[in-house]
């Protein structure tokens, strides 16, 4: 068995460049409405630059069980989608982000961002990467009814 259940995949991270101009160029083709788009100062922890604070904007489809991800994050930001706009990641619920993101390392993945600090426990969410690529966010799935709550038109929060 696998350290961690893709079928637990809920979405699919995308970087744009401009939050609105996506969701209107997506929503219709695509078939999907939005959830109410959150914009905030994201608080993150990365190996090269510690603890931080990120501008992000961002919302998800409504529809699921697979939602698509809308990021605009900032300038020089891992979630910067003006120069390399497109898929960034795929997100799945995980019930041990610590145990699964540390399984994930010694496999050879690289802590890309946390939520949190190492020494912290991650925090909520971990981006990780194998050597191939792939950018996995494992997200705490004990926040998983503020999600659903939202993708059913409530405040996300």
């Amino acid at each position: 068995m696998g350290t961690v259940s893709y079928t637990r995949c809920y979405h699919q991270g995308i970087r744009v460049p401009n939050l609105e101009l996506a969701m209107k160029e997506l929503g219709n083709s695509l078939s999907v409405t939005w959830c109410e788009p959150q914009e905030r100062e994201q608080h993150v922890w990365t190996p090269s630059g510690g603890e931080q604070t990120i501008p992000l904007k961002f919302t998800y489809s409504a529809e699921g069980p697979q939602h698509i991800e809308l990021l605009e994050g900032a300038p020089g930001s891992i979630w910067d989608g003006r120069t390399n706009p497109g898929i960034h990641h795929v997100g799945v619920w995980s019930d041990d982000v610590k145990g699964e993101t540390e399984a994930l390392i010694a496999q050879g993945w690289t802590l890309a961002m946390a939520q949190a600090s190492p020494d912290k426990g991650y925090g909520a969410f971990t981006y990780v990467q194998p050597p191939s690529g792939l950018i996995v966010e494992l997200v705490w799935s004990a926040i998983k009814p503020m999600f659903d709550r939202w993708f059913a038109g409530g405040p996300l929060g």
